[in-house]
């Protein structure tokens, strides 16, 4: 803590033992009461807080008196909830001094929670979440559900501010399970909190219906302040439906609490809808007015959320428009302003949440988890022998992909050594003259030369082809020419169209380096393929490895040598 940070705290102490001082004579007979009874006037009187400071101070006192920690952190939160915002932090420190005494983790971390709390209500989320991860580590050691979903909730409404709003519903969901039936705000606002998250994710029927739910129970549960947020919520939701006439008339009706409980965040978000609602219905001069005051809200109180950076940019708009540059510049000195404390904010709180909130949720979770499967050890066993098999089974491929790649790397450097023999000049035909006695010997030649005209005119490169077409382009019947071809070549017909296909591909992809960036279907194209599979499998059976670990190779020889062609 910094020495400013001490100079304020111990300037707002003074005042609070000054307040002191000054409170009322307490009489005696309210210290004899209980705190049952100082508590519940304390709650009738929560809008009055002078009348109710006597029942305040006579709590303090008495739990002071009696040394009871407790009761005493209850009294510094009572006090909290009825001071102005000056004075809250000094409370709440008043209450984590007491609260620390104490070896009570839930008492440590509800004063760490109720600080969270008040930083939150003064939009201050980097001490918020800081102090709610404080509250979470004590919380998180008792057996005190209501505490967990306490923190659990206030999680939720960082998660909310962050966008995580498919995780704040899952949190939300939780908290009104467990606080529907008890106490009536923490379940009216789990719902309220709820309706805005589904109204961010454009879930706007499930939002309208959450809205109406919560506003039956505030009146149910005789809780007017929170029909009031319920309204504001639908009011929102009412813009994003096309609804602005009613948009404006909910959100109006909102205001007057939501200004009562000095809730400014609120309010600017109220602001900015308005202002929305009445630009949609092309009341530009209305709509300025309340987008003027997302930027006075800014301005006084640093309030600013993602939503709300849209009031600059319009009237950035707009001044531009008018060609008022005094103003234009004005806004877009703010908007760069809003966007830094945006940044930093969120690149914050997020790495914040994930790595100190999250991390022991799931740490916690787990040991959970541990605990109820302890009995079941076999799955420890089955699990390992499971991991084990497999570590087996991708060494065995790992082995078997080395030992491919090895037969692969001897047949690339071989059948290099025989391109680049064959490239040191033209073989003559040969021709074998044994065996084919009932084919005369001058028909044998004809159809050879017509071959290696064949061969030399690349028209092996048409597709499908079929043995009675080559057999009408060498002149010859197709009983001949499949004789000649097994005989003088050694193969059947389909592998030898293949083999001189595969053969051009190699030559071809030996000599463009932009041939090597090709894929294999179109490899199989420019070879007269009719599939890609049929090329990849001719191939393969040609040069005995794949057609990408050949163009691998060769684009290794490139950068090994610099060869450029």
């Amino acid at each position: 803590m910094n020495y400013n940070h001490l100079l304020l705290v111990f300037l707002s102490l003074v005042q609070v033992l000054s307040a002191q001082k000054n409170s009322p004579k307490l009489p005696d007979s309210l210290m004899r009461k209980s705190y049952a009874y100082l508590d519940e006037k304390i709650y009738t009187l929560k809008t009055d807080s002078s009348a109710a400071s006597v029942y305040l101070y006579a709590y303090l006192r008495k739990a002071i008196h009696e040394k009871n920690a407790a009761e005493t952190v209850n009294a510094y939160q009572n006090l909290l909830h009825q001071s102005p915002e000056r004075l809250r932090l000094v409370y709440a420190d008043s209450m984590l001094f007491t609260a620390k005494k104490t070896a009570d983790n839930a008492l440590i971390g509800s004063a760490y929670l109720s600080k969270g709390i008040v930083y939150y209500g003064l939009k201050q989320q980097k001490e918020a979440l800081n102090h709610y991860i404080l509250a979470n580590n004590y919380i998180s050691k008792t057996d005190d559900d209501y505490l967990i979903h306490k923190v659990k909730y206030n999680i939720a409404l960082v998660k909310y501010y962050l966008g995580y709003y498919d995780e704040a519903i899952s949190y939300l969901k939780d908290c009104i399970l467990y606080f529907e039936g008890g106490e009536p705000r923490p379940y009216l606002n789990s719902l309220h909190a709820l309706s805005v998250c589904y109204n961010k994710i454009g879930n706007y029927v499930r939002c309208s219906q959450t809205n109406n739910i919560g506003l039956s129970e505030s009146k149910k549960l005789d809780s007017p302040d929170m029909e009031a947020y319920f309204l504001h919520s639908e009011g929102i939701n009412d813009y994003f439906k096309g609804n602005y006439g009613l948009a404006l008339k909910n959100i109006e009706s909102s205001l007057a609490t939501i200004r009562a409980n000095k809730d400014f965040g609120n309010e600017t978000v109220a602001y900015f809808y308005m202002g929305k609602s009445y630009q949609s219905l092309k009341k530009t001069e209305k709509a300025l007015l309340y987008f003027e005051k997302v930027d006075q809200a800014f301005t006084s109180k640093g309030y600013i959320r993602p939503d709300l950076r849209e009031a600059y940019e319009l009237l950035i708009s707009h001044h531009k428009e008018t060609h008022n540059l005094t103003q234009q510049l004005h806004y877009v000195d703010q908007l760069l302003k809003a966007d830094d404390v945006l940044d930093a904010t969120y690149e914050y709180l997020t790495g914040k949440l994930h790595k100190e909130y999250d991390t022991k949720q799931l740490l916690s979770e787990k040991e959970h988890i541990r605990q109820q499967f302890l009995h079941q050890q076999y799955n420890l066993y089955f699990l390992v022998g499971t991991i084990v098999l497999l570590c087996l089974f991708l060494f065995y491929l790992t082995y078997s992909l080395l030992t491919k790649r090895k037969k692969y790397k001897k047949k690339f450097e071989k059948l290099m050594l025989e391109k680049n023999e064959t490239n040191k000049g033209k073989t003559k035909i040969k021709i074998n003259h044994s065996h084919l006695t009932e084919i005369a010997a001058e028909t044998v030649i004809f159809i050879l030369k017509q071959l290696d005209v064949f061969e030399q005119e690349k028209k092996f490169l048409a597709k499908d082809l079929k043995l009675s077409t080559l057999a009408a382009i060498c002149n010859s019947n197709t009983t001949y020419l499949s004789q000649i071809i097994a005989h003088h070549k050694g193969k059947g017909f389909n592998e030898y169209i293949n083999d001189l296909k595969i053969d051009y591909i190699i030559g071809l992809l030996k000599e463009d380096r932009k041939v090597r960036n090709y894929t294999n279907t179109a490899l199989a194209e420019e070879a007269g393929f009719s599939t890609t599979q049929r090329f990849v499998h001719a191939f393969k059976a040609k040069a005995k490895m794949p057609p990408s670990y050949f163009i691998e190779e060769l684009k290794k020889g490139v950068s090994t040598t610099g060869d450029e062609n």
